[in-house]
C-alpha cells in the first residue's frame, strides 16, 4: 500500500503562488509515476501534470507555462509549483501514484486526500 499525502494549499489572489507538496509513504515502489489532478466544484476530475521516473513531464494546456511538477526521490515528495495563478485555477488537487504511465488519465491506483486551492480576482 501507499499513502500520499497533500499539503500547501490555501487562498491566494490572482497572479499569486503556491507550492504544494505530496509526501509518500509505504510500498514506494508503487510510485514509479506520479501525478496532479484537480477537480472544480461540480466539474469532472482532470489531469494537471505528471512526472514519470526519469524526470519526463507533461502538461495540460491550461496550466503549460505556469506550473511545474518536481519530485525529490530521496524525501519521496512530489511537488507542484504554481505561479501566475487565476480563479479558473480554484480546485481541490489530488495527487496520484501508480506503477503504471496512465498520462494525465485519472487511472492512477493510489491517491491522496487532496488540497484546496482558492484563487480570488
Amino acid at each position: 500500500q501507499v499513502q500520499l499525502v497533500e499539503s500547501g494549499g490555501g487562498s491566494v489572489q490572482a497572479g499569486g503562488s503556491l507550492r504544494l507538496s505530496c509526501a509518500a509513504s509505504g510500498y514506494t515502489y508503487s510510485t514509479d509515476y506520479m501525478a496532479w489532478f484537480r477537480q472544480a466544484s461540480g466539474k469532472e476530475r482532470e489531469g494537471v501534470a505528471a512526472i514519470e521516473l526519469d524526470g519526463s513531464t507533461v502538461y495540460a494546456n491550461s496550466v503549460k507555462g505556469r506550473f511545474t511538477i518536481s519530485r525529490d526521490a530521496a524525501k519521496n515528495t512530489l511537488y507542484l509549483q504554481m505561479n501566475s495563478l487565476k480563479p479558473e485555477d480554484t480546485a481541490m488537487y489530488y495527487c496520484a501514484a501508480d506503477r503504471i504511465w496512465w498520462h494525465l488519465l485519472p487511472r492512477y491506483g493510489y491517491w491522496g486526500q487532496g488540497t484546496q486551492v482558492t484563487v480570488s480576482s
